[in-house]
C-alpha cells in the first residue's frame, strides 16, 4: 500500500511525465498489471529511482498494454527479498551484496537460496557513506569507528544498509554492539538524531548526491563528515565480498563539501520476480533504455546507466525477457547470466 507522504512524490513525477511523453493515465481496468517495485527508505536513492522507474513503466506501458507499477518504500534490500519470495512485489531494488548472498545461498542466506528471481539491469552505483560529527572523525576514515563508544545507526532493522554495513565493518575487524552503541534509523531520521546530539554518526549507503547527506552538510556544515576508505580497507573489505570498487566523490556534490571523499561503492540491481512473464520484462528492459534521459533527470545516480552497463556486477542470471532485449540490441549476454 502506498503510504501518504509517497503520494505526493509520485503524482508528482507522473504528471511530469505525462507531459514529458503525453501519456495518459487512463486504464481499463480489465486484464491489467498493477506491478509493485519494493524500494527502500525516502531519504536515499532506491525510493526515487523506484519512482521514477514506476511512473515510466505506467505512462509508456499504461494505455497501450494495461501495465502499470507503483514504488513503495520498505526497509531495503533485506525485506525487499523476502516479499519477492512472498510474492508481496513483482520488482524490487536490491543491494550487489544482498543479490549475491541471496541468489547464491551464502551469508544470512546459508542454505536457503533464493532462486525465485532474476535480473533487470544493473541501475547505479550505491556509495558508501560512513557519517560522522567532525570531532569523532580522527584519522578520517572508517577505522575511526573502532571503539567509537558512542550510538552510531547501522540502518533499519532488516534493510540492506544495515547488512552491508555489518559485512563492511567485520571485514575491518570493527564490530557494531561492541565498538559502538548500535541504532537502527532511516536515513533522514539519523541525520536528525545527528543534529540532535541523540547519535555522533550513520551508515547512508545511496548514490550522491544523497538527500539526508545532502541534508547532514547543509545543517551541520563542517561539524559533520563523511569517512574515506583506504586502499588497504577496501581490500580487505572484498577479501569477503569481491563486489565493491573504489568511488570518489567530488568537491561540492554536497554543501560546502571542500575535500573529496575517497570511498567505495557496490552495484544496485533492479530485479524481478520470475513469476512475470517474458513478454512484460521484455518491455519493461525496453521501456527504461528507451528513455534513460527521463530517469537520469530523476536522480543523477542514474547517469551511469547505459547499456553496455546493464550486466556490470550482476550476481544472478537475467530474466529471459532482459535477455530477449539486449540480443535485440546486439548485447552478448555472458554465459553465467542465462539460467540453466
Amino acid at each position: 500500500m502506498v503510504q501518504p507522504k509517497q503520494v505526493n512524490f509520485i503524482s508528482m513525477l507522473l504528471i511530469s511525465a505525462m507531459l514529458l511523453f503525453g501519456g495518459s493515465p487512463v486504464l481499463a481496468s480489465a486484464q491489467r498489471q498493477s506491478l509493485i517495485i519494493a524500494t527502500a527508505t525516502t531519504g536515499g536513492t532506491f525510493y526515487p529511482v523506484g519512482v521514477a522507474v514506476g511512473t515510466l513503466v505506467t505512462v509508456k506501458l499504461a494505455k497501450s498494454d494495461k501495465i502499470t507499477a507503483t514504488a513503495i518504500n520498505s526497509a531495503g534490500s533485506g525485506e525487499n527479498i523476502q516479499m519477492l519470495k512472498n510474492n508481496e512485489c513483482d520488482l524490487a531494488i536490491i543491494q550487489g551484496l544482498y543479490a549475491a548472498q541471496a541468489f547464491n545461498g551464502k551469508g544470512p542466506y546459508e542454505g536457503r537460496p533464493m532462486t525465485e528471481m532474476s535480473a533487470i539491469t544493473m541501475l547505479w552505483q550505491n556509495v558508501e557513506h560512513f557519517a560522522v560529527l567532525s570531532k569523532y572523525a580522527k584519522a578520517g576514515t572508517v577505522a575511526d569507528l573502532k571503539g567509537l563508544d558512542e550510538r552510531f545507526s547501522i540502518g533499519k532493522r532488516g534493510s540492506g544498509s544495515a547488512g552491508s554495513g555489518r559485512t563492511i565493518l567485520n571485514a575491518l575487524n570493527i564490530t557494531p554492539d561492541k565498538d559502538f552503541d548500535t541504532e537502527y534509523l532511516g536515513y533522514t531520521p539519523s541525520v536528525q538524531a545527528m543534529m540532535d546530539n541523540r547519535i555522533v554518526g550513520a551508515n547512508i549507503p545511496a548514490g550522491p548526491p544523497a538527500s539526508a547527506i545532502t541534508q547532514m552538510y547543509a545543517s551541520l556544515g563542517d561539524k559533520a563528515t563523511v569517512l574515506n576508505f583506504t586502499d588497504q580497507q577496501l581490500e580487505n573489505i572484498n577479501s569477503f565480498y569481491n563486489i565493491w570498487t573504489r568511488f570518489v566523490i567530488p568537491v561540492d556534490t554536497y554543501p560546502g563539501q571542500k575535500k573529496a571523499i575517497n570511498t567505495i561503492a557496490q552495484p544496485n540491481l533492479l530485479v524481478v520476480s520470475n513469476a512475470l512473464s517474458e513478454d512484460t520484462v521484455y518491455k519493461i528492459t525496453k521501456t527504461i533504455y528507451e528513455n534513460l534521459p527521463f530517469l537520469r533527470n530523476s536522480h543523477k545516480a542514474t547517469n551511469v546507466m547505459s547499456l553496455q552497463n546493464a550486466m556490470t556486477g550482476l550476481s544472478m542470471p537475467l530474466h529471459p525477457g532482459a535477455i530477449k532485449y539486449y540480443r535485440e540490441m546486439g548485447l552478448s549476454i555472458p554465459p553465467h547470466l542465462i539460467a540453466h
